[in-house]
């Protein structure tokens, strides 16, 4: 397909319309209505085939996570989502491949009422970019910056899957499978939106676990200007990477492996109520797994005694 037959098969799939879309795909630029009395909250991730997904993975997989991984950023802000861009890099005009990438990009799309505004398409490496746009009240944001000594430090969900997945795929012709609930942690993560906006008011930091747990949350400790102490062993799991990992190696997972796209948060103890009653609402499980501390280190400890990780995190630019 030509480019501009491509932007149409695009465009006829961009069904999911909202009142605030004045002018959406087809034009130079989108129009759009930010409401009254709210803050606009823009986010961007670009995922590159590769680094961001396996060779092989459904291109509907990669259009799910394409737009899961920006969404889990407004979730982290606690905004509600409403527009999104895409750009799409693509070695070949395949409309097949578009379709299929676009069933699982549109079927997100829909359960979180985005509307898919605009865009471009090109020629090049397999690389997809997406920005999302979505709202918050003013001064109502959740940030990086909040966190204070003696809050409690909180994670949603289970952490580890996706990098086990990932660990399952480099060493498959060892292992001779891959474990599928732990692959659809991978392909499929799930943006917490409801549990950010529920959040609002009760955390004082928040951002989402993208590149590995103590990574991330050495940002919020950076930017807060405090430490934090973890219980390693505290760190929530699933039962299928009980199974698979085990030790160490389920820690390290769990620590630094990434792309658990989970929300990460500080709140004053006294919250704690609070929070479960939130996260409850929303359906999804939290653990308390540390404390805010005075100091700059992400420290982590296994049955009281200090445990270091092999590894923080991803690094995109390292060796």
């Amino acid at each position: 397909m030509a480019e501009f037959e491509l932007i149409d098969l695009i465009r006829a799939r961009a069904t999911h319309a909202r009142d605030d879309v004045l002018l959406g795909i087809g034009d130079d630029a989108a129009v759009l209505h930010v409401p009254a009395g709210r803050e606009l909250v823009v986010a961007m991730d670009t995922l590159n085939a590769g680094v961001h997904f396996p060779a092989g993975t459904a291109p509907a997989d990669i259009g799910w996570k394409a737009l899961a991984v920006n969404l889990s950023d407004l979730a982290a802000m606690g905004a509600e989502p409403a527009w999104c861009t895409l750009s799409l890099s693509l070695p070949e005009g395949d409309a097949a491949w578009v379709a299929a990438f676009l069933d699982g990009f549109m079927a997100l799309a829909a359960r979180h009422r985005v509307a898919l505004v605009g865009g471009d398409t090109t020629r090049g490496p397999l690389s997809i970019s997406v920005t999302v746009h979505g709202f918050v009240a003013p001064g109502a944001a959740l940030r990086r910056d909040g966190a204070r000594v003696g809050d409690g430090v909180w994670v949603s969900g289970t952490l580890g899957d996706a990098a086990a997945a990932l660990a399952q795929w480099r060493a498959r012709g060892a292992i001779g499978r891959i474990d599928a609930a732990l692959r659809a942690r991978l392909d499929r993560p799930l943006p917490r939106i409801a549990l950010g906006r529920a959040l609002a008011g009760l955390a004082h930091a928040c951002l989402d676990v993208s590149d590995g747990l103590l990574a991330d949350l050495g940002h919020v400790c950076a930017a807060s200007g405090v430490g934090a102490e973890i219980d390693i062993d505290g760190l929530p799991a699933s039962a299928a990477l009980h199974a698979a990992f085990a030790g160490d190696a389920l820690r390290a997972l769990q620590a630094g492996g990434g792309d658990d796209y989970e929300l990460c948060f500080t709140a004053v103890p006294s919250a704690d109520d609070a929070i479960h009653a939130a996260a409850g609402a929303t359906g999804v499980a939290v653990a308390r797994i540390g404390t805010i501390v005075a100091g700059a280190r992400v420290t982590a400890h296994s049955a009281g005694k200090p445990w270091l990780a092999p590894r923080s995190g991803h690094v995109h630019f390292g060796d």
